[in-house]
């Protein structure tokens, strides 16, 4: 009895302690959305801007090399903006949304929503584009393999009608 009564006493003097402490305890997923919402700004740094391939971009993009090792850059792309249709030989590209909202679009197929926490891959030496829905903000990373004669060709622009009618 004298244990049990003991053990009582140590955890209500712990609990009464850390009484005042707020911790997040069984949040629904909407709950944890709305929390993360509330948190502006880039995980990454914005990075340079994009002169290397800013012809092959419409509005203003910005990337910031992640690593030495593997061809992988966080890309900023201000509102609206979207690189034109192209492919990557040799490598496929997984693109990671992280804030934002933007759209690929491989060819043949109707464009595709992304939003922070999705992943795709877009297959080697399959045409399609990515970028900033209209008046959007939007970062992805962009990793493709470490290998030898990896290119991207660059193609047409994307059709204004099929961008506009996006949100």
């Amino acid at each position: 009895m004298k244990k049990f009564l003991k053990a009582t006493i140590i955890f209500a003097a712990c609990f009464f302690a850390f009484a005042n402490v707020t911790f997040a305890k069984n949040l629904s997923a909407d709950e944890i959305k709305s929390e993360l919402e509330k948190v502006d700004g880039a995980v990454f740094p914005l990075g340079e801007p994009n002169t290397a391939n800013e012809k092959y971009f419409t509005g203003q993009s910005y990337v910031a090399w992640l690593s030495n090792e593997v061809p992988m850059g966080n890309v900023t792309f201000v509102k609206g903006a979207h690189t034109f249709w192209h492919i990557h030989h040799k490598s496929c590209q997984i693109l990671i949304a992280e804030s934002g909202r933007g759209y690929y679009q491989i060819w043949g197929e109707e464009p595709k929503l992304l939003l922070p926490g999705q992943v795709v891959t877009i297959p080697e030496g399959v045409k399609h584009w990515h970028g900033a829905a209209p008046n959007c903000m939007f970062q992805h990373i962009a990793i493709m393999k470490p290998v030898e004669g990896i290119s991207t060709e660059w193609l047409e622009e994307v059709d204004s009608d099929i961008f506009k009618n996006l949100k």
